[in-house]
């Protein structure tokens, strides 16, 4: 194995796959030996050829940023030398990328979920508590820690996710919520949802239920806790029922088309680029030959790569809603005063990611290189099959849940430095690296570290695409599954009264 990797032919920079120290000497592709300046971090960039002052750097084959100063090879190349090339608002033009071939369709095309009555499909049989209010975050809890006490083995778990929103929101920042949790109580990895209120607050339960939209009442049933004696007695007899119509649902076969992958990156590093988003892109234009739907989101980490999206767009229409998509994101950073491409977090930088560039060029690898075929609004659900685009922020809690509304059965999550946490739905933590995967055994579930071990893209790829199967099939638990980590975080952009 090699200790260093270039991505590209026109890549000024290789990326260091151990720790160099200075003096170092490296043998690159024309068979010169390149002396290393400085000492050089696992993940990060070596600069191989000279770069004069304000030149690009390029990774991946596009401009990572510019150089602060004049370099000379052997530099590593990073904050201190290297800096954003993005300004202010861009000008963008359809220029439609011919068609990538589409990988062939994968053997297996299978798993065994549960049909819904309205045709959906399911990957868990759960009961649902969705509060439409924080301030009975503990009587949900409480009614969800009892039920899974009451109902256990009869169906996948009751759980609750918390949040502190539902009251004093205005405007659209209610609607948001509204949205968001409607969403979710359509998910239908749901196959009960007990709808909690309080009584007094903002999001109504009567106004809620307009959002939901057309629901069964066997599926979805309400609570006002200031209407009833005793809300623990009378929710957790409501929740009875709705174990007693989810009993009502089995296994069975179901082709891989109904399912729907959301794709999501978080603590990053100079790794991500090259094995685990590049691995999700893989398994994401499988799944997308097969019928199925992956969702992209991170509109933040699309900026200084978004024309790669745009240009793959399914029609003049999509790529209009796409510049819209990142236009109204960069004007929500300059609502509130923001630099818009200030975006790496210091996790990101240890990792050897140098610029916004850099890492978007990275996460939108996660999308592999299927068309594009819609826009999703932040809180909705997606509508077509194939690449979805859908807008939320980087957050790693609020993309999550934005992407579980959305419809996604399980979420990829890929990381380099790690996170034990999870959404409502399978979290599959992917981690980049092998030392990371070894290290925290109790939070990664696959390690695409492997692709710098000897295995190829297309090995991991169908080992990946049997993991989630048997995860679909409820025949694998993953480790945010198995250890109880389930949370939501709502988008938040308005006044609190």
């Amino acid at each position: 194995m090699s200790d260093w990797i270039r991505l590209t032919s026109s890549d000024q920079v290789a990326i260091a796959l151990k720790p160099f120290s200075a003096g170092e000497a490296l043998t690159i592709e024309d068979g010169s030996q390149l002396i290393l300046t400085e000492d050089v971090p696992k993940g990060h960039k070596i600069l191989t050829q000279p770069v004069a002052k304000g030149q690009d750097i390029l990774k991946f084959g596009y401009s990572i940023g510019k150089a602060k100063e004049q370099l000379a090879p052997g530099a590593w190349v990073h904050t201190h030398n290297l800096e954003t090339g993005l300004k202010g608002f861009l000008e963008y033009s359809y220029e439609p990328t011919p068609p990538v071939l589409s990988k062939p369709a994968p053997q297996r095309q299978t798993f065994q979920g549960y049909v819904r009555e309205n045709g959906d499909v399911g990957i868990r049989n759960e009961i649902w508590i969705i509060n439409t209010v924080g301030c009975i975050n503990k009587t949900c809890e409480i009614l969800s820690k009892r039920a899974n006490t009451l109902y256990e083995g009869r169906v996948d778990g009751v759980y609750h996710f918390s949040h502190p929103f539902g009251c004093s929101q205005l405007g659209d920042d209610l609607k948001h919520t509204q949205k968001l949790l409607a969403s979710l109580a359509n998910h239908p990895n749901a196959a009960g949802v007990l709808v909690v209120g309080l009584g007094c607050e903002n999001n109504q339960i009567d106004s809620f239920k307009q959002v939901i939209g057309d629901f069964n009442p066997e599926r979805i049933k309400f609570m006002k806790s200031q209407e009833v004696e005793d809300e623990l007695e009378v929710g957790l007899s409501l929740i009875e029922e709705l174990v007693e119509y989810a009993e009502n649902f089995r296994r069975e076969p179901v082709s891989v088309s109904k399912l729907k992958l959301g794709l999501k990156c978080g603590g990053s590093d100079g790794l991500s680029g090259i094995t685990a988003n590049p691995l999700v892109g893989s398994v994401s234009d499988q799944l997308i030959a097969a019928g199925g739907t992956a969702i992209l989101t991170e509109v933040p980490e699309m900026f200084g790569a978004e024309t790669i999206l745009m240009n793959r767009a399914a029609d003049e229409e999509v790529f209009d809603r796409i510049v819209t998509l990142v236009n109204d994101f960069k004007q929500y950073f300059i609502k509130h005063d923001q630099e818009i491409y200030e975006n790496p977090s210091p996790g990101n930088k240890d990792g050897g990611i140098s610029t916004l560039e850099e890492k978007s060029l990275g996460c939108t690898q996660k999308g592999g290189h299927a068309i594009v075929q819609d826009v999703v609004p932040y809180g909705e659900r997606v509508r077509k099959q194939g690449l979805n685009l859908l807008e939320a922020p980087g957050n790693d809690l609020v993309s999550v849940t934005a992407l579980t509304a959305g419809g996604a059965h399980i979420v990829l999550f890929t990381t380099g430095r790690g996170t034990p946490f999870g959404g409502p739905v399978p979290t599959v933590k992917i981690s980049t690296n092998s030392e990371l995967a070894a290290r925290k055994k109790n939070w990664i579930d696959y390690n695409a570290g492997q692709l710098l071990e000897g295995k190829s893209m297309d090995d991991i790829t169908a080992e990946l695409w049997d993991r989630l199967l048997d995860i679909a099939s409820g025949e694998v638990q993953t480790n945010n599954e198995a250890n109880g980590f389930r949370e939501i975080a709502i988008f938040k952009d308005g006044v609190i009264l």
